[in-house]
């Protein structure tokens, strides 16, 4: 199986686990935003330390490897916390609208940071395929100012962290060694928050979150696997499956 396959297959689980997390995320009600995003990242990390033991890999990462990963981890958080806003502020087809926007920015970031250049016919499928999105999403046009940019900033962060992953699959770091770091960062993120912020939930709640939580780990595992086998601009209109 080539890696383009490979990269198909893997972004479209990922479509699907990001889809149920954003349901689920909703289906929460209204919990802070910081603590339904620590929930989603924590059973990743967990899943990550298993996988990690059971295969004894190394969380080394290779000379030069570093910065891409902070700003994997960086960006890829705090555009996760900004979806999760928007979700809360805006609901979820006017969210999903502004984060339909990342494979756009994961395949304009790739031309200078990857030397990815997008063919005519990968610009135009990309362009059709987020139409497609608009017209099943359907989104309200009731947003807000400053909610909407969040959630814009949630698009643009996600694609720029997609584009560090190919980088970084470039430079051989394994994806459940992305994942780990990834899933830490934002545990440690948004712990001070979570903290502070923390309203005691329901067994029912805290059941969809944690099935947030598989849901995201299934796409976030998916999504980090994609990007290492395929570039941008091949793979990204495939991320329109989960609308």
């Amino acid at each position: 199986m080539s890696g383009h396959t490979k990269g198909i297959i893997c972004i479209i689980l990922a479509a699907i686990g990001f889809s149920l997390m954003s349901f689920f995320v909703r289906l929460a009600g209204d919990l802070p935003t910081m603590e339904k995003a620590f929930f989603r990242n924590f059973v990743a990390l967990i899943v990550a330390v298993f996988v990690l033991i059971g295969n004894k890999t190394s969380i080394a990462v290779p000379k030069g490897a570093g910065w891409p990963l902070f700003f994997r981890c960086f960006l890829g958080s705090t555009a996760l916390i900004a979806n999760f806003y928007a979700i809360d502020r805006i609901g979820l087809a006017d969210s999903n609208m502004l984060n339909k926007l990342s494979p756009f920015f994961a395949i304009l970031v790739s031309i200078p940071l990857l030397k990815e250049k997008p063919k005519a016919f990968d610009i135009i499928s990309t362009v059709i395929a987020f139409i497609g999105a608009l017209l099943i999403i359907r989104p309200t046009q009731s947003f807000t100012l400053f909610p909407s940019l969040i959630g814009l900033y949630g698009g643009f962060g996600a694609g720029t962290a997609y584009a560090c992953v190919r980088l970084l699959g470039r430079k051989n770091v394994k994806s459940t060694v992305i994942v780990f770091y990834f899933s830490s960062f934002s545990c440690l993120l948004t712990l001070p928050f979570f903290i502070i912020q923390f309203e005691p939930m329901t067994w029912t709640q805290l059941l969809i979150l944690m099935a947030a939580g598989v849901s995201a780990t299934l796409g976030q595992f998916g999504i980090t696997n994609a990007y290492k086998f395929a570039p941008a601009k091949d793979i990204s209109v495939f991320d329109y499956t989960q609308v």
